[in-house]
């Protein structure tokens, strides 16, 4: 960095001279030297050596980079030593649906950041610099009664672990569910849809898979059985808290996953989140979908006009899902949306969610780099 201060300076110092040097040949020498200058300026020797200077500016800079990709990586923290569960199925980071706060928090500490979910309570969110992630959803008498995580923190008394493939889920756990009822309307889950829900223990476990990775086991959620039929239409009402819930959820699987493929961190970026928010908002009200807006702007353009700088851009849209982790899951098996969400360049995320009249909400990321 030191290196680049000092090039700039001396570019700097160039041209100031350069400047002083053409109003004292002009004053003195009339045209004829500054001719002379300007000849050597358009020659080809002084062509070859801009262009070296160029060349190891350039190479500069890409070590530069490729460090501070380096140092934005977290280190590594230690695993959580897994057992397997005692009362279920299943087990997230040795806790189980029926475990206590005081259990909970007695292994995790304090969470990182609450936020209202699609159930009416919150996602109690647990990580060390997003290493061990784990959301837990408590009920009002501090008793777990939800769990996910996208990491390799699943136990089963089956042998199903995070990278087991569906075919060995479906043996050990049979067919899975094809719908779910809310009211008197029965949701139709679609079996090629990257996930599969069993109803196991008097829960709701959803198996997410990763098409990209041989269908095998990338995520899992287990809501309690209870918790899920209170649950009386397949969206959740609206609000700010939820909107803004939604949002940071988002945020936060996603640099989940990057911890997973072995990249740095992004940052929260509440300038892009103000953009974000208001393409999900103007898609919610005009009833379309699409990343060019009525008016013919790109992601790009609408960046460009809350005046936001960067050098690389790129945006992800869902629509339609319950839930962020619903959206992320979905994102991670489209290869486009994958490709954005895993891309080592970007440095920074803003995440902006609304609601059409429906309840169904909108999802829009917007990366960059600056």
């Amino acid at each position: 960095m030191r290196r680049l201060f000092h090039l700039i300076i001396i570019i700097c110092l160039l041209a100031a001279a350069w400047l002083y040097v053409e109003g004292e040949f002009e004053n003195k020498h009339g045209a004829s030297i500054k001719d002379e200058i300007l000849l050597f300026i358009n020659s080809e020797e002084l062509s070859k050596q801009l262009h070296s200077m160029y060349a190891s500016f350039q190479s500069f800079l890409n070590k530069l980079g490729n460090q501070v990709e380096q140092d934005n990586r977290t280190d590594d923290i230690e695993k959580p030593v897994l057992e397997q569960p005692e009362e279920h199925v299943f087990s997230v980071y040795n806790i189980e649906i029926g475990a206590t706060k005081s259990e909970v928090e007695a292994i995790l500490g304090g969470p990182k950041r609450v936020s209202l979910n699609e159930y009416g309570k919150s996602w109690s969110t647990y990580h060390e610099d997003y290493q061990n992630f784990i959301n837990v959803m408590f009920d009002e008498k501090d008793v777990v009664v939800g769990l996910y995580t996208n990491q390799n923190l699943i136990t089963s008394t089956v042998g199903i672990v995070l990278d087991s493939s569906k075919e060995e889920v479906r043996q050990q756990l049979g067919d899975p569910l094809t719908g779910i009822r809310k009211g008197l309307i029965v949701y139709q889950y679609q079996q090629d849809d990257g996930y599969d829900v069993f109803h196991l223990n008097n829960s709701y476990v959803t198996i997410f898979y990763d098409i990209h990775e041989n269908d095998t086991v990338t995520a899992i959620q287990i809501i309690e059985e209870k918790t899920e039929k209170n649950k009386s239409d397949y969206y959740a009402v609206a609000s700010e808290q939820l909107k803004e819930g939604f949002e940071y959820q988002l945020f936060d699987v996603t640099n989940s996953a990057r911890v997973v493929h072995q990249l740095s961190l992004l940052t929260w970026d509440e300038s892009v989140r103000v953009t974000a928010r208001e393409h999900s908002l103007d898609m919610a009200k005009n009833k379309y979908f699409s990343h060019t807006n009525l008016r013919g702007q790109s992601p790009f353009d609408r960046m460009e006009e809350d005046h936001l700088v960067f050098t690389m851009a790129g945006e992800n849209l869902a629509y339609g899902q319950n839930s962020s982790i619903f959206a992320h899951e979905g994102l991670m098996n489209s290869l486009g949306h994958r490709e954005n969400i895993l891309q080592t360049k970007y440095k920074y995320l803003g995440v902006g969610v609304a609601f059409n009249g429906e309840n169904h909400p909108y999802y829009t990321e917007n990366f960059y780099t600056k």
